[in-house]
C-alpha cells in the first residue's frame, strides 16, 4: 500500500524538477508550480503529520487554537512559546524604530510589556478576526465558525458550509494576507470531511503546519457537531520551495516515510472555544530528525 506521505514527497520532487524559477515578494526567490492536491482518509487513521522530518505539531495546534479565539495580537502566542508569527512585526519594528533589535529581545518585550505588545504585537485583521468577527457592512460582526457548526447540526447536506479569511477591504492592514484562505465542509454517512484551499504554500516549512492544524480543527468541529471523521482534502495554488530550502528538500526526499501516528481528542469540550492543547494526544510518532530552514519574510 502506498504511504500517504508520498503525496507530499512526490510534490516536492516535482517542484525540484519542474518548478518555475521566480522572484517573489520576499526577494529570496522560489521554484514554483501552480495547482496541487493531496487527500487523506482520517477515518482510517491517516493523520498527515510528516514522518520524514519532525513536525512540531503542538505549535501548529496552538496556532489554530489562537485563531479560534479571534485574537490578532502576538502576545498570547509567544506566551505559549509559539514564535512562527514573530518575523513580520519584528521586521516592521526594525524598519520603523530599531534596525538592530534581536528577535529574542523583541519577543521578550512583547511578552512582558503590554503597552509594547499593543503597539507592535498586533498583526492586523488576520485569520482569527475574519473567522470569528467578520465585520459586515451593516456594522454587525459575523462568527463564521459558530455559523458553520450550527449548520452542520441542522442542515448537514448544505453546500454552503464554509468559511474564509480573504476579506478584500482588510487585506492592506494584515501583517500577511491569508494563505490558507478557504475551508469547506461536507458530511457523508455521519462523517465530516474538510477541504482546504491554500493560495500560497511554502512547501517545506508552512505546509506541514497547515496540514496538522487543519486536521486538529476538523477534529474539534466534528466533535462539536456530533460527527465522525471523513477525509481531509488539500488544494494548493502557488506551491513553492524557496531557493534557500532546496538542499533541505533534497535531504528530506532521501528519507523513507515511517508509519503515521494517530491524533485524538481525549475529552469533549463544552464548546469550540473551550479546547486546549492538553485535549490532544498523539500516539506512535517516530519521525526522522528535524530539518532546519529560515523563514522568508
Amino acid at each position: 500500500m502506498r504511504h500517504p506521505e508520498q503525496q507530499y514527497l512526490d510534490l516536492m520532487a516535482h517542484i525540484l524538477e519542474n518548478g518555475d524559477r521566480r522572484i517573489d515578494r520576499t526577494g529570496v526567490g522560489t521554484l514554483s508550480v501552480f495547482g496541487a492536491m493531496a487527500r487523506f482518509n482520517l477515518g482510517k487513521g491517516e493523520f498527515p503529520v510528516l514522518t520524514t522530518k519532525r513536525v512540531y505539531w503542538k505549535l501548529a495546534v496552538k496556532e489554530m487554537l489562537w485563531f479560534l479565539t479571534g485574537n490578532t495580537n502576538l502576545q498570547p502566542l509567544l506566551k505559549e512559546n509559539v514564535r512562527i508569527w514573530s518575523d513580520w512585526p519584528l521586521d516592521k519594528y526594525r524598519k520603523a524604530v530599531d534596525a538592530n533589535m534581536s528577535q529574542v529581545e523583541f519577543e521578550k518585550r512583547i511578552v512582558e510589556d503590554d503597552a509594547f505588545a499593543a503597539e507592535w504585537g498586533d498583526l492586523g485583521p488576520v485569520y482569527g478576526k475574519q473567522w470569528r468577527r467578520w465585520a459586515g457592512p451593516d456594522g454587525r460582526e459575523y462568527d463564521q465558525i459558530a455559523g458553520l457548526i450550527e449548520t452542520l447540526k441542522t442542515n448537514p447536506t448544505s453546500r454552503r458550509m464554509l468559511f474564509h479569511a480573504w476579506n478584500v477591504a482588510d487585506i492592506a492592514d494584515m501583517a500577511l494576507p491569508p494563505c490558507h484562505m478557504v475551508y469547506q465542509f461536507h458530511v457523508t454517512d455521519g462523517r465530516l470531511s474538510c477541504m482546504l484551499y491554500q493560495r500560497s504554500v511554502d512547501l517545506l516549512l508552512g505546509c506541514p503546519f497547515n496540514w496538522a492544524e487543519t486536521v486538529a480543527l476538523q477534529m474539534m468541529i466534528a466533535q462539536q457537531a456530533g460527527l465522525e471523521l471523513g477525509e481531509f482534502v488539500w488544494f494548493g495554488g502557488d506551491v513553492h520551495l524557496y531557493l534557500n530550502h532546496l538542499e533541505q528538500a533534497r535531504e528530506q526526499l532521501s528519507r523513507t516515510p515511517r508509519p503515521l501516528p494517530t491524533l485524538k481528542l481525549i475529552r469533549k469540550a463544552d464548546s469550540i472555544d473551550s479546547y486546549t492543547i492538553d485535549d490532544f494526544e498523539l500516539d506512535g510518532y517516530d519521525p526522522h530528525p528535524p530539518i532546519h530552514a529560515d523563514v522568508a519574510v
